[in-house]
């Protein structure tokens, strides 16, 4: 999976040249309107009271730009923001010394907020609410509860599993904005953009080719962009065309709807050996030799969105579309 170069997932390589590709306010962020429209009010609202931004939850699949969204939040208030992750935070300790190093207004930003073990969203729990922290000092008969204030401050917490989030905790955010995959023009305008950040000449048409490609996620359309530049530099070509973009993107093996070779294997393996399904998910996976968690959780949403799959109480099958699109005979019914 690590290595799909359609993955919507960040790659560590990948971190320090995607800070300098994110737009730093609201007026410089591409699409997602709605949620820029609401954040802008509720960011003017709390500025004209004087008062710290309501805590803030983003939802939605990977490399929408829920990270880039808190850090404009903080860049709006004009604070600091403080960035961790659900993971990192293994104990209560943990996040109290995160919480006690705030200053007033800081924004802090939980990234995979739904992996919080349950017994730090206690201690979260009164920080979010009464912006104080509550601590336990000693063992046995001789522990005491020691109540510490903390600077009101907004939590920016980002899930792509909302449903893995415990109702509390949820509940006390009181913004929650939703990240949906952007359309081939809001990805075509990020193309443009990023290649002007990196210098980078580029047709209309190739930069259309990208998006086309990009399966509605600005991170996969910024990564086809920078190896289709690998490509332009090692064929001395000084700016990237439409002819370049869709050799460049066939050899990576991303077709026009932005499926991959894994993508191929597991619809291919539907209709050659299942004839079309329906087919248990368990099943699919030992056919492709992958984890049934992985096809679920990481092959078949973008499948389900552009309608190429339909999951059926007897199991898995593929639509008419993708015979089509395979160039393949329908089978009659």
């Amino acid at each position: 999976m690590s290595d799909r170069i359609v993955s919507g997932q960040s790659e560590p390589e990948e971190s320090y040249l995607e800070l300098s590709l994110r737009p730093q306010f609201l007026q410089q962020y591409i699409g997602q309107d709605k949620v820029k429209e609401n954040l802008e009010i509720f960011i003017k609202a709390a500025k004209l009271r004087g008062e710290t931004l309501d805590h803030v939850l983003l939802y939605g699949p990977p490399g929408l730009g829920k990270t880039t969204l808190a850090s404009i939040v903080a860049n709006e208030m004009g604070v600091n923001i403080r960035t961790t992750s659900g993971p990192a935070i293994e104990r209560p300790g943990d996040l109290a010394a995160v919480l006690t190093a705030l200053e007033p207004g800081d924004v802090l930003f939980i990234d995979e907020i739904h992996r919080l073990q349950r017994s730090i969203e206690e201690v979260l729990y009164p920080a979010m609410e009464d912006f104080c922290l509550d601590i336990i000092i000693g063992k046995g008969s001789q522990a005491r509860s020691v109540r510490l204030d903390l600077p009101p401050f907004t939590l920016v917490g980002a899930t792509t599993r909302m449903g893995l989030l415990s109702s509390p905790l949820r509940d006390r955010f009181g913004v929650l904005s939703r990240l949906e995959y952007y359309n081939e023009e809001q990805l075509s305008q990020i193309v443009y953009r990023t290649a002007d950040i990196l210098q980078v000449g580029i047709d209309e048409g190739a930069g259309r080719e990208i998006a086309r490609r990009s399966r509605g996620t600005p991170r996969i359309a910024n990564r086809l962009l920078r190896r289709v530049r690998d490509f332009a530099q090692v064929f001395n070509k000084e700016s990237i065309s439409e002819e370049l973009a869709v050799e460049a993107l066939e050899r990576l093996q991303v077709d026009r709807l932005g499926l991959d070779h894994i993508d191929h294997k597991l619809l291919v393996g539907i209709i050659e050996k299942f004839k079309g399904g329906p087919v248990g998910l368990d099943t699919i996976a030992a056919t492709i030799g992958e984890e049934s968690h992985t096809i679920e959780d990481v092959y078949e949403p973008y499948l389900l969105q552009i309608g190429f799959l339909q999951r059926t109480p007897r199991g898995r099958m593929v639509t008419e579309q993708v015979y089509k699109h395979f160039q393949m005979e329908v089978p009659k019914p």
